[in-house]
């Protein structure tokens, strides 16, 4: 059975099974997958190639507004838009930025994974480093639990609950709820260890 994260001398120490490393595993594994950045092949034109490695696309790649693919709603709670009165703004902003703010959530998340991975028998050790990525790769995955479970105000948390209460057993909605509600508590455990 789960324990709070603690702090144990330089260290942040929770346990965690063999089943709950598992699903908070899974779930860190597919929020990195979600929003790993997309790799690109070389194109041959020296430019292109070197702006690609900078992680900036170029404006002929988006393509024209009426012809994108409208984006995950996940994607739009994980990468939100810095400016929601200006879509044009906001298009260049995130051309500019996205792709660096996707690899340092992904490398947050997979710095968690390692340190999940390293857990010695149920006990589960991080270093500050890793608890400051934790709890950042934690906050993503909620998000994304989040968004899937239609919570963005406490009117939604009320008519969730409500759903829960007269969902069958097999409701997937009470699965992810669970998740949502595990990674709530390991969150703010490890965000209580790190601050006091």
């Amino acid at each position: 059975m789960a324990r709070a994260f603690k702090r144990k001398g330089d260290r942040f120490v929770a346990q965690l099974d063999e089943v709950e490393r598992e699903v908070v595993l899974s779930l860190l594994e597919q929020t990195e997958e979600f929003l790993a950045p997309e790799h690109r092949e070389p194109t041959g034109d020296t430019f292109d190639d070197l702006v690609a490695t900078l992680g900036v696309s170029r404006p002929a790649d988006s393509g024209p507004a009426d012809q994108q693919l409208p984006r995950d709603p996940a994607l739009e709670r994980l990468l939100p838009s810095a400016h929601r009165s200006d879509p044009a703004m906001a298009d260049e902003f995130r051309r500019l930025t996205e792709r660096g703010l996707r690899e340092r959530k992904a490398a947050n998340l997979a710095t968690a994974i390692v340190a999940l991975r390293a857990a010695d028998g149920d006990k589960v050790r991080l270093d500050h480093e890793q608890a400051q990525a934790t709890v950042v790769a934690l906050t993503d995955v909620r998000l994304l639990l989040g968004e899937r479970l239609g919570l963005r105000t406490d009117e939604d948390a009320d008519d969730l609950q409500d759903r829960l209460e007269a969902a069958s057993e097999d409701d997937p909605a009470l699965h992810l709820a669970a998740y949502y509600d595990f990674m709530t508590w390991l969150q703010e455990s490890l965000t209580q260890a790190l601050m006091g």
